[in-house]
């Protein structure tokens, strides 16, 4: 991924997380999101970044709560969670620099230990993404699977710099991923209960001014829905529509 898409993701996740937290972001919030996506942004940079969140109506402020978007359940996942990272031996950054060079070199041990290195780093990019209809320990899976395969592609990055950025980027893109993929799943539930919904209210109308259950191909026939529309929303109701009879009699027991 060019540089320049990069920055625009992250700029994009920043403005998301500001969303989340009703337009709200603190200076200390812009900073460890550019800088877990491989950017260390200079003070001029800075300021860029500080006017557009102004032009997209943006409230910068000091000490926001970067876990204001989690649930208690969630807070104590995460708390459990690297409670047990920090049982790992910690590395210096110099050291970091020489396993994330041997990575790049197809090192095995080395990509092992990185990953190690790393996961604290998903776990607090998954708290970026977090109150957005995915529980937080799913995206921190998906963020570690992410990793996973990001390491076994380190030798196509030019520097230390460019493969830290390459490692978070692929992270945060698994995230979003799940997370479109969620709300899509969501969209369509809610629109086959939309239809459903549309289903019952028919058959209530039709099967009240009769007197009676209706019958599928009574209904077909009075509303011009499909049989198979119709039949879909039994499904979905577990067939459960009570003004519907969904046996074969057409003349609906008269």
């Amino acid at each position: 991924m060019k540089e320049e898409e990069a920055f625009a993701r992250t700029l994009s996740t920043l403005c998301e997380q500001a969303r989340r937290q009703k337009n709200v972001v603190s200076k200390e919030q812009v900073e460890e999101v550019f800088s877990q996506a491989g950017f260390s942004l200079q003070e001029e940079q800075l300021q860029l970044v500080y006017g557009y969140l102004r032009e997209k109506r943006i409230v910068l402020e000091e000490g926001a709560d970067p876990l204001c978007s989690l649930s208690p359940e969630e807070n104590s996942y995460l708390e459990q969670y690297l409670a047990q990272l920090e049982e790992m031996e910690s590395v210096p950054q110099q050291e970091q620099e020489a396993i994330l060079l041997s990575a790049m070199a197809r090192d095995p041990q080395a990509k092992e230990r990185l990953i190690e290195i790393f996961l604290p780093r998903v776990a607090e990019i998954a708290r970026l993404y977090a109150g957005q209809g995915v529980l937080l320990e799913d995206l921190i899976g998906e963020g570690n699977v992410a990793l996973a395969m990001a390491v076994e592609m380190l030798d196509c990055a030019s520097d230390v710099s460019q493969a830290q950025g390459a490692v978070a980027s692929a992270i945060m893109e698994a995230m979003e991923t799940l997370i479109a993929g969620n709300l899509q799943e969501e969209k369509t539930g809610e629109k086959l209960a939309k239809k459903a919904n549309d289903v019952l209210e028919q058959a209530r109308e039709l099967a009240e001014g009769l007197g009676r259950k209706v019958t599928v191909s009574e209904l077909a026939e009075e509303t011009g829905m499909t049989e198979s529309r119709i039949r879909e929303a039994v499904r979905i109701t577990a067939d459960r529509i009570d003004y519907l009879d969904t046996g074969n009699d057409k003349n609906g027991g008269k």
